[in-house]
């Protein structure tokens, strides 16, 4: 079983889609978004063979969509890391290449500090 972790990005995404969607269709909606969210992450963790391998958009990453939304994730070892999470609307690909650098440094960076604890 593989254990998912999210960097500070991922949940600064998760709180800006639960704003966006109690403002835009309330409450309620955002809720059941976020638990089909929570869901998803829960499914990766037993499942990890879900992730995607996308060699068009990057030889590490891989991604898990759920609902509009797809998870960026890196796997090191037993552990994934959710980077950020991108709404399906945007250019995918070029979102990607762009922030591929910075993700990959934070993922690593979360990936020393658990390693750390562990020890």
């Amino acid at each position: 079983m593989a254990e998912v972790h999210l960097t500070l990005r991922a949940l600064l995404d998760i709180d800006g889609i639960d704003v966006y969607s109690t403002e835009r269709w309330g409450e309620g909606v955002a809720t059941e978004y976020l638990s089909d969210l929570h869901r998803g992450m829960k499914r990766l963790e037993g499942s990890p063979g879900l992730l995607l391998k996308r060699p068009n958009r990057s030889l590490r990453l891989r991604f898990y969509q759920v609902r509009e939304n797809m998870l960026v994730c890196d796997v090191v070892g037993d552990r994934i890391y959710v980077l950020s999470l991108f709404y399906g609307g945007m250019d995918l690909p070029e979102r990607v290449a762009e922030m591929e650098p910075q993700l990959v440094l934070e993922a690593e960076r979360l990936h020393r500090n658990l390693k750390a604890k562990d020890a």
